[in-house]
């Protein structure tokens, strides 16, 4: 799984995260169709820096623009904020998935 991190509050006002995140992908793509084919998870990075107000709006305005549908986690990686349900869903995705590794190794 690819975790596809994106700062939702980026320093820079001028910058959209939205387009950041797909400017990512198309280079993604273009490095490596294999790759690009695995499964992404969205990481909205650096929620902290929104009032607390705020954020639950601007995840949802991500999400929307972006067209995301599929599994996603906002955290704060500087204080941990939403890293322990993001590290449970690795793990778990990883144990779900432990005999499809096995196979693709032998």
């Amino acid at each position: 799984v690819l975790l596809h991190i994106v700062d939702l509050a980026p320093l820079d006002p001028a910058v959209d995260p939205v387009k950041e995140a797909r400017a990512i992908v198309t280079e993604l793509k273009k490095y490596d169709e294999a790759l690009y084919r695995k499964p992404r998870w969205l990481v909205l990075n650096k929620i902290d820096l929104l009032a607390a107000e705020e954020r639950e709006a601007a995840i949802k305005t991500f999400l929307r623009r972006y067209r995301w549908k599929g599994p996603w986690f906002a955290i704060a990686a500087v204080s941990g904020e939403g890293c322990k349900p993001l590290t449970f869903a690795i793990m778990e995705h990883l144990e779900r998935h432990a005999g499809e590794r096995a196979e693709e190794s032998a």
